[in-house]
C-alpha cells in the first residue's frame, strides 16, 4: 500500500534527481534547528546523524532505541521542505525480517531515503557476515518497494569504522554487492585516499557513491570529490563534534579560570534569533 504523501512525493523526486548529476553537499542537522539554520544556508537536501542525535540526549551512538530514532527522524522531515536521508544503523535488527518491517516503518516517517550499514555492534564479530549482510540489504530494498515508497536506499560498509585490517577491499567487494543487491547508493565511511575513492566509485558505477568527511580527512574538498566522481558528500556527526567544542571550551573556562573570553565567538543573538521567528 502507498501511504507516501505529497510532500515525501516530492522530497524523493529532488533527491532522486540530486543523485543523477554532479555533486552535492548533505549536511547533517541533529534538531530542528539546526535543521532550519542548514535549510537557510541553501543545501537542497539533508541527512541525519544517529551519533550527533544520540548525544543531543545524553547517550551514546547506538543508545537511541528505535521509536526514539523514528520520532526523531520524523521531527527532522516536519522542520523544512527539503529531502532527509534517515542515518538508520543497522536497522535497529540484525535479522533480515526484521530490518525489512523496521525500514517500513522508517518509510512512514516521510524520509527521502535511509542508509543501512552492515556493523553488527558485536565486538568480537564487528560486521556481518558478508552473505547476511547482503540479505539485509535485499530485505530493505523489498520492504521499501513493497511499501509504494520509492525512497533511496544507501547500503553502507564500515570496514573502516571498526578497524578492517584491509577496509579498502573488504569496502570494496561489499559495496559492489550491495549494489548488485538493489542499493541506489553506496556508501564506505572512512575511506581518505583519493585513489580508494576513485575506484570505489569506478567498481559501482553508474550508481552514486557517498563519502564521509570530518575531522579525519577535512582536507578533502567539494571540488575535489567531484572530479574524483562523487556524487554525494556527507559529514556525520562532525557539525555537532563542532559545535560541543566550542560548548566544552567555553563551559571549561568557566569552570577551570572563572572567565568569559570565548563568549567572544558566539554567533549574535540577533541573526540566530531572526531566522527562526520567520518561522512563528
Amino acid at each position: 500500500m502507498n501511504d507516501m504523501n505529497s510532500k515525501q512525493s516530492s522530497a524523493i523526486a529532488k533527491f532522486r534527481t540530486l543523485h543523477e548529476s554532479g555533486c552535492f553537499v548533505l549536511p547533517n542537522p541533529w534538531d530542528i534547528g539546526t535543521a532550519v539554520y542548514l535549510q537557510h544556508l541553501g543545501f537542497k537536501a539533508l541527512a541525519t546523524t544517529s551519533a550527533g542525535f544520540a548525544f543531543s540526549r545524553g547517550k551514546p551512538d547506538g543508545g537511541v532505541p528505535l521509536d526514539e530514532m523514528l520520532a526523531h527522524i520524523g521531527e527532522i522531515v516536519d522542520a523544512t521542505p527539503l529531502p532527509v536521508n534517515a542515518d538508520f544503523l543497522n536497522g535497529f535488527a540484525d535479522d533480515p525480517e526484521s530490518v525489512a518491517a523496521n525500514v517500513k516503518l522508517c518509510c512512514a516517517t516521510g524520509v527521502a531515503g535511509l542508509s543501512i550499514e552492515d556493523n553488527s555492534g558485536n565486538s568480537t564479530s564487528p560486521l556481518y557476515e558478508k552473505d547476511l549482510a547482503i540479505e539485509r540489504i535485499c530485505a530493505a530494498r523489498d520492504a521499501i518497494d513493497a511499501s509504494g515508497v520509492p525512497i533511496v536506499l544507501t547500503g553502507r560498509c564500515e570496514a573502516w569504522l571498526v578497524g578492517q585490517t584491509d577496509p579498502f577491499r573488504m569496502a570494496l567487494d561489499r559495496l559492489v554487492a550491495y549494489a548488485d543487491a538493489g542499493a541506489d547508493c553506496l556508501y564506505a565511511p572512512g575511506v581518505q585516499e583519493p585513489n580508494e575513492i576513485a575506484e570505489i566509485v569506478k567498481a559501482v558505477a553508474p550508481k552514486p557513491v557517498n563519502v564521509l568527511v570530518a575531522g579525519f580527512n577535512r582536507q578533502l574538498s567539494v571540488s575535489q570529490l567531484t572530479d574524483l566522481g562523487v556524487r554525494r558528500i556527507s559529514v556525520g556527526s562532525a557539525l555537532s563534534a563542532v559545535a560541543w567544542g566550542g560548548f566544552i571550551r567555553a563551559a571549561r573556562d568557566i569552570a577551570k579560570t572563572g572567565t568569559f573570553d570565548s563568549f567572544a565567538n558566539a554567533v549574535p543573538f540577533a541573526e540566530i534569533n531572526s531566522i527562526f521567528a520567520e518561522r512563528s
